[in-house]
């Protein structure tokens, strides 16, 4: 599954995942941890068909936190059912039991990172105009020149176009969107159409100035 530096404490404990599968439905299943850190997990008895860099959401008593799935056991393999996490907030207590000391983690997860760019943490209000329907503010967590992730209770369906306007410093991008993934209870992933040369340049500049 590749090298990496951060200890991981095996540990078998009950959680709770959900979100939607990669057919767009919901689920919520109750599976086991085969291991943790302060930035990931891995997970067995998953019967849910998750995609590479879905965001699901984690329950572990009453803590909640979303991850990102990075790696998924091959189907009818030994390893069928099993799944890496990457914790998206991993500032936030979530663990009941102690872990060794965080360090920057460099674990490749088997299989390569899809994502086309490059993500960065981000706590960024936008504004959501469907159409038809009145104006939704969220918070984006994450921002990369294809895409965001918009925290919101009760997120849009899978394949909602809208105008997107992300407050970036003292200026407001107004940008076409459109849903890629629902979690709910979390929130949406958000794939950027349509982007000008001009919107594409600024987002990128001020993808570099959070970094």
């Amino acid at each position: 599954m590749g090298k990496r530096r951060e200890p991981r404490k095996p540990i078998e404990v009950p959680v709770r995942i959900f979100g939607t599968d990669s057919a767009g439905k919901i689920f919520s299943e109750n599976v086991t941890t085969t291991e943790a850190s302060q930035n990931g997990a891995k997970l067995r008895g998953v019967r849910a068909h998750v995609k590479l860099d879905e965001i699901i959401g984690v329950t572990c008593g009453k803590n909640k936190v979303h991850f990102r799935v990075k790696w998924i056991g091959e189907p009818g393999s030994l390893k069928e059912g099993e799944v890496g996490l990457l914790n998206l907030s991993p500032e936030k207590p979530f663990w009941d039991f102690p872990l060794p000391p965080a360090v920057m983690d460099n674990f490749n997860f088997a299989g390569r990172d899809r994502r086309r760019s490059a993500r960065v943490q981000c706590s960024i209000s936008v504004e959501l105009h469907p159409v038809g329907q009145q104006v939704i503010w969220g918070k984006a967590s994450d921002l990369s020149l294809g895409g965001c992730f918009v925290e919101m209770p009760m997120p849009l369906p899978v394949n909602t176009q809208f105008e997107i306007a992300l407050w970036l410093g003292e200026t407001k991008l107004r940008l076409q969107g459109e849903v890629v993934s629902a979690s709910p209870g979390f929130g949406m992933g958000v794939r950027f159409t349509s982007l000008s040369p001009e919107n594409l340049e600024f987002l990128r500049r001020h993808l570099q100035s959070i970094k």
